[in-house]
């Protein structure tokens, strides 16, 4: 036994060193599980515009768990993730329609970036066909939850000639409430509505003016 004992010691002894270090290094290498993003962590980044490149940046640990989130839970703000990736060629292979597809599911649930990006999308005609009408629904409903993107690009709309009149109003009463620090963009607001006041009754305007 004692022999025995012995010669697997020897053999051991015997297991070059850098084989040891190479297997430590493997394991000492291993990326981290990436956490999957709450609701309001993820609506965060999508709200700044980064959560394509967080997903990047997790090397795309997290595509099945988004994937599921978006198609069998249905969760707005993974619908509107996923229909990003796909329509950009993040981490999956690119499928406009279907990212698009996504993009809908998502402002169907109500989310504002969902309907700011689609009515955006179809003011410019960038993935879809240009129709101002549709970006207006879109918009409208965006700029109704605050988003001032949303907001800035409804009122540019009206003021270029496209749009009904009757929505003047309320597309002036959301802008003229929305609180910006930003200087320029302050600027920017205060010429839009300048414009759109033009096109509209004193006693609307004022009406308008008041606080929501």
């Amino acid at each position: 036994m004692r022999l025995f004992y012995r010669n697997c010691v020897l053999r051991l002894s015997l297991i070059p060193l850098s084989l040891f270090i190479a297997t430590n290094s493997l394991a000492t290498e291993s990326p981290a599980a990436v956490p999957l993003y709450t609701e309001s962590e993820l609506i965060a980044l999508i709200n700044k515009n980064t959560h394509l490149a967080r997903v990047k940046a997790d090397d795309c640990q997290l595509v099945q768990d988004i994937e599921a989130r978006a198609n069998k839970m249905a969760l707005p703000s993974y619908q509107f993730l996923y229909g990003d990736m796909l329509a950009y060629n993040v981490c999956v292979d690119r499928n406009v329609e279907l990212g698009v597809y996504y993009m809908r599911k998502a402002a169907e649930q109500g989310l504002a970036a969902a309907l700011e990006q689609l009515g955006r999308y179809y003011d410019t005609g960038r993935l879809v066909q240009q129709d101002k009408a549709m970006a207006i629904t879109y918009l409208r409903e965006a700029s109704s939850q605050g988003n001032l993107k949303a907001q800035l690009r409804l009122v540019k709309l009206f003021n270029d000639g496209y749009g009904s009149p009757r929505d003047f109003e309320d597309a002036y009463r959301w802008l003229f409430n929305s609180m910006v620090a930003d200087k320029a963009t302050h600027k920017k607001i205060e010429r839009a509505l300048t414009k759109l006041a033009q096109k509209m009754p004193d006693s609307v305007v004022a009406r308008a003016r008041l606080p929501i």
